[in-house]
């Protein structure tokens, strides 16, 4: 009698296992979600540097709120659990912020990451609320940027984190955060699992899961190194060496495709048809929510 396969961890099952913190890598666009998906990486994330950077828009300043969603069209259906960086939800209004929720989850993600800017708590709080009202299945990221872009205030940071924490966050996020003591004392001062950004200078994967730290994320780490290799492996061409490091060959390359209808590829390239609910409106789970072009049915 063969045994049946045990189920796929759900994606808040991944933060959730202590010792082993969920490694998520972040990915660009479809090749690289499904090379990662391919070295066993059960969930992928996006990075919002590089979703601004491949359009030549900034980032972090609520301009490709489109690209973002025309992304995870793309990577939704992928056979891994998908987190998106939706910077700030691209809104200071909870209903908008909550309205892109239903817009990640209805083409397939699983998870997103809030950033708050160190704008305002209470706002930020507000639209986490309004997300898992929402979408109550959609693991919310809520990170501060206390570390990131602020000068590390311990007190603010615990004043911004239980404020998201309450507001139903179900992990909170310090990217900047390296010091092993005050990882440590973030990790026991938290109720929900605690995210931080790997850093080549940092704590290595085993310490940072010895201190308690429930998952790791790469940040825009791949993409910048993808644009390093790139330029490395031009100049190597130029002065007469050989690039070195990886390069996939060309079927390697094509064997990362997805299987499309011929009307599907001739859709692939328009993201205004990523479909929407009433505002007031949630969306209801399907099985198929997944699957690019499904109608999404809502209710209210």
């Amino acid at each position: 009698m063969t045994a049946e396969p045990a189920p796929a961890p759900s994606f808040a099952g991944l933060h959730h296992r202590p010792g082993d913190p969920l490694l998520l890598p972040n990915a660009w666009d479809h090749a690289s979600a499904a090379a990662l998906a391919d070295r066993g990486f059960p969930a992928i994330g996006t990075t919002s540097l590089a979703v601004a950077a491949a359009v030549g828009l900034p980032d972090g300043e609520g301009a490709t709120r489109e690209h973002t969603v025309g992304l995870a069209l793309i990577l939704g259906s992928g056979p891994y659990l998908l987190s998106v960086d939706a910077e700030d939800g691209f809104s200071d209004d909870p209903d908008e912020v909550a309205e892109l929720a239903r817009e990640l989850w209805a083409v397939g993600a699983v998870g997103v990451n809030l950033e708050d800017g160190l704008g305002p708590v209470r706002r930020h709080a507000a639209k986490i609320a309004a997300v898992k009202a929402a979408v109550p299945g959609l693991f919310v990221n809520a990170r501060t940027d206390t570390y990131w872009s602020g000068d590390g205030d311990e007190k603010e940071t615990l004043r911004r984190l239980d404020a998201y924490q309450e507001a139903g966050a179900d992990g909170v996020f310090v990217p900047g955060v390296t010091d092993p003591g005050r990882i440590a004392a973030l990790v026991r001062h938290t109720t929900v699992p605690l995210n931080v950004l790997h850093s080549p200078t940092g704590p290595t994967l085993g310490h940072l899961a010895g201190l308690g730290v429930r998952r790791v994320s790469l940040g825009s780490l791949l993409y910048r190194r993808a644009l390093g290799a790139a330029l490395d492996a031009v100049t190597d061409i130029a002065a007469g060496r050989a690039p070195a490091g990886t390069t996939p060959s060309y079927a390697d390359v094509r064997a990362l495709e997805r299987s499309v209808s011929a009307s599907e590829s001739a859709n692939s390239t328009g993201w205004s048809s990523v479909p929407r609910c009433p505002p007031g409106n949630s969306v209801k789970a399907q099985p198929m929510r997944a699957a690019r072009n499904s109608v999404v049915r809502c209710r209210s």
